[in-house]
């Protein structure tokens, strides 16, 4: 500070000093703004669509609203609600906007007094959707009851409950569970804009896009046209597929099917469509292709890698068609198919199918049981190795048996590169089930009823399995009784098994087939009753915990 200024505030009086100074101060004080009001809570919303009001807020169960069209209108705010009562039936579709956060999804559900009473019920009455969550994430829809039925069409792609991004980028955390959809009378559409059940579609042409956390549990699927469940994408090109569809490569991650009961599906039961990491377990699959005139399986997986299906059981595919319980096809890699049980199915147990100009390597079947499983259609069988060829694949510690005639136990139209080992194939059926399979490789097989055992086994074993029913009608009749030729004759295969199917301890050395336990008595159920079994058919819990 100068003199001069020094002497000038020295003479000021006090009072103009003071006075200065606040003005001063006031001057280099920012302006205070109101302060913003508070976000209000996250709100739930009621429909009641027999007793309902539009005009309601529909904010508290008194004053619920009537519509679909009413609830899809609004834009919904992370964590709010979506409830509909329930024993009561909304027509049309339900179409929400709005998009929750991560840990405040938006959730669209059931309510009433008393939870017995039927979920709600979505008729959609032959639109694209009963339920359309279109280009949203960060949704959960449960307890819900759902159905499609329009006027006959082979031209109207039709769906229960269809998630669809188009141009989105990823979208993340979306969870179907407790979900009943049924009556789907959609057209013969698979990709990339299908007709099902339970659909995810990650669709366009400009940005990459595609889906991240997505959970279908605890569901059921009855009577729908074509897949069950199922996802798809635009998005499918990358070395393994080079012909696929879209620009680039985008997988569907974090995706869980688990604890579903499908049946009666046009086409497919469950499909998984470019998915990397993906997990099918504990799923029902019974009656599948029955209306469509495509290739469809019960449980598989197109150009996906690193897919783990277990603890299913597939039966009754309609159809020689393929029709098979399992697939490993086009652009699959280190998928692995363990601990699952078919039966009855017309098109077989399994299909190795890769497709054209494709890469599918190093997939894995093991510790599976197929009872009574067929395919009558050259160049199928019960295992049929088809299409173009897969490269590493390992078929081993299975049990094989049928009844059935007239099918071939492996057969194949050319394409080799898979490995049978400590494999147990047996037929008790007239004629028994041929091997028509000069090309592939096996070993430590054993052989019952299939004519003579393919030239590549040098250590084959052909007494009887000495199996717990001499005729097997069920997995538990695969067991070996003490003495079986089986016991402790395999070759040891290096892997992360500690446990079979009924939840025994691997053998060391291994037995030829699934069953893994020491021999039965006669006349003993010989299996495991090993906690954590499903209530169903008890299937073991395999893996070390990782």
């Amino acid at each position: 500070m100068s003199r001069h200024a020094t002497r000038l505030t020295r003479t000021l009086p006090l009072t103009t000093l003071t006075v200065t100074l606040a003005l001063a101060l006031a001057l280099l004080t920012p302006t205070p703004t109101p302060a913003q009001a508070a976000a209000p809570p996250p709100a739930t919303y009621y429909v009641d669509c027999r007793a309902g009001n539009d005009n309601n807020a529909g904010t508290d169960p008194a004053h619920p609203l009537r519509t679909l069209a009413k609830a899809s209108a609004r834009t919904y705010r992370p964590g709010e609600r979506i409830l509909f009562e329930r024993g009561t039936t909304c027509t049309g579709t339900f179409a929400p906007k709005g998009s929750g956060t991560p840990g405040a999804p938006i959730a669209a559900g059931a309510y009433g007094t008393d939870t017995g009473t039927a979920k709600p019920h979505f008729e959609g009455n032959g639109a694209r959707a009963a339920v359309l969550l279109d280009n949203v994430q960060q949704w959960e829809l449960h307890d819900l009851d759902v159905s499609n039925t329009g006027p006959a069409t082979t031209t109207a792609r039709r769906a229960g409950i269809l998630v669809r991004l188009t141009d989105f980028g990823t979208g993340h955390h979306y969870a179907v569970r407790d979900v009943d959809v049924h009556d789907v009378n959609g057209a013969d559409f698979k990709d990339p804009d299908p007709s099902g059940g339970i659909l995810f579609a990650a669709q366009g042409a400009v940005t990459p896009t595609g889906f991240d956390d997505v959970t279908v549990s605890g569901s059921t699927v009855n009577h729908v046209d074509r897949t069950g469940i199922g996802t798809s994408s635009t998005w499918g090109r990358r070395p393994e597929h080079p012909q696929g569809p879209g620009t680039t490569f985008v997988p569907i991650t974090g995706l869980r099917v688990e604890n579903n009961r499908v049946a009666d599906t046009g086409g497919d039961g469950i499909v998984i469509q470019n998915a990397d990491g993906a997990l099918a377990e504990h799923n029902t699959v019974d009656g599948f292709n029955a209306r469509s005139a495509g290739y469809n399986a019960g449980l598989w997986a197109w150009n996906s890698d690193h897919v783990r299906y277990q603890y299913n059981e597939v039966s009754h595919g309609h159809g020689t068609r393929d029709s098979m319980a399992f697939d490993i096809d086009g652009g699959n890699n280190g998928n692995v198919y363990q601990y699952n049980y078919s039966h009855d199915n017309e098109g077989g147990f399994l299909l190795v199918c890769n497709g054209g100009g494709m890469t599918s390597a190093d997939n894995v079947v093991r510790h599976n049981i197929s009872v009574n499983d067929r395919n009558r259609s050259a160049p199928y069988g019960i295992v049929s190795v088809v299409c173009g060829a897969s490269t590493r694949t390992q078929v081993y510690d299975n049990t094989v048996v049928t009844n059935q005639s007239g099918t071939a136990m492996v057969s194949d139209n050319g394409p080799g590169n898979v490995t049978f080992r400590n494999n147990v194939f047996v037929s008790s059926a007239p004629g028994g089930a041929p091997f028509a399979d000069p090309r592939n490789t096996y070993d430590h097989n054993l052989y019952r009823g299939v004519g003579a055992a393919p030239a590549s086994d040098h250590s084959p074993v052909t007494a009887d399995p000495a199996f717990t029913a001499p005729v097997p009608a069920g997995p538990y009749d695969v067991q070996l009784r003490s003495g079986s030729a089986a016991l402790r004759a395999g070759v040891p295969i290096a892997d992360d098994v500690t446990r079979d199917w009924f939840g025994n301890a691997v053998a060391s050395p291994p037995n030829i087939g699934a069953y893994q336990g020491p021999g039965a008595a006669p006349g003993h159920p010989g299996h495991s009753d090993q906690p954590g079994h499903s209530a169903s058919y008890g299937y073991g819990t395999g893996l070390r915990a990782s």
